[in-house]
C-alpha cells in the first residue's frame, strides 16, 4: 500500500503558540514537489504528546485539507492509553487519511501480550489500515518481531515503523511475517 518515502512531519507553530498554517502549506507542498511518498501528521515527530487532543485532530485535519488529496496522510493516533488510541483512531474514519501510524504505548511498559491486546483492541475498533510503531528508545517498551507477526495476521494492520536502529530486526520480522506486510 505504501511505498517510498514517507516523512513524519512537525507541527509548525507560531510565536503565540499557535499552528501556524501557512508554514505547515509549506511544509507539505515542499514534499509534494519533492516526490515524497506519504505524509505522517501528528505522529511523534509532530509533538503528539504535548498537543492537546482538540489540537492533534486540528492539524490532522488541516494537512488533509492542505494536501488537497495530492498525497496519502497518515495520521498519528498512538496513546498510552488503549481506550484513547482508539478514540482518536475513530475520529479519523470518515476524514480521508489513508491509514494511521500507531506507536507502542509510552512510560506503561506492557508487555509482548499487553502489546498485541492493545493493537488488537485498536484493531478490531477500526476499518483505517493500521501501522504498528516501534520506537523503543522514547516509549520504553519493545515490540517484539515474533508479537509483530502475531499482529500481522490482523485484517487492517498492514506495516511496521520500525525505528530500533537494528537492520537485523527487519529481516527477522520479515522471515516471521507471512502476508504482505
Amino acid at each position: 500500500m505504501f511505498t517510498g518515502s514517507i516523512v513524519a512531519l512537525i507541527t509548525p507553530m507560531d510565536e503565540k503558540g499557535q499552528i501556524c498554517r501557512s508554514s505547515l502549506k509549506k511544509l507539505i507542498n515542499y514534499h509534494i514537489f519533492n516526490q515524497t511518498k506519504a505524509i505522517v501528521s501528528v505522529g511523534t515527530t509532530g509533538e503528539s504528546a504535548t498537543l492537546s487532543q482538540e489540537e492533534h485532530i486540528k492539524v490532522v485535519m488541516l494537512t488533509l485539507e492542505l494536501a488537497d488529496n495530492r498525497i496519502p496522510i497518515i495520521a498519528g493516533t498512538g496513546a498510552n492509553a488503549t481506550t484513547e488510541a482508539i478514540s482518536l483512531t475513530k475520529r479519523f474514519e470518515k476524514s480521508g487519511i489513508s491509514a494511521c501510524l500507531t506507536v507502542t504505548p509510552y512510560y506503561n511498559r506492557p508487555t509482548q501480550e499487553g502489546l498485541y491486546q492493545h493493537f488488537k483492541a485498536i484493531s478490531e475498533n477500526t476499518e483505517l489500515p493500521q501501522i504498528l510503531y516501534n520506537v523503543p528508545s522514547r516509549t520504553g517498551c519493545d515490540l517484539l518481531p515474533e508479537t509483530v507477526a502475531k499482529l500481522s495476521i490482523l485484517k487492517n494492520i498492514i506495516g511496521i515503523k520500525e525505528a530500533t536502529g537494528d537492520l537485523s530486526r527487519v529481516n527477522k520480522i520479515q522471515e516471521l511475517v507471512e502476508n504482505d506486510f
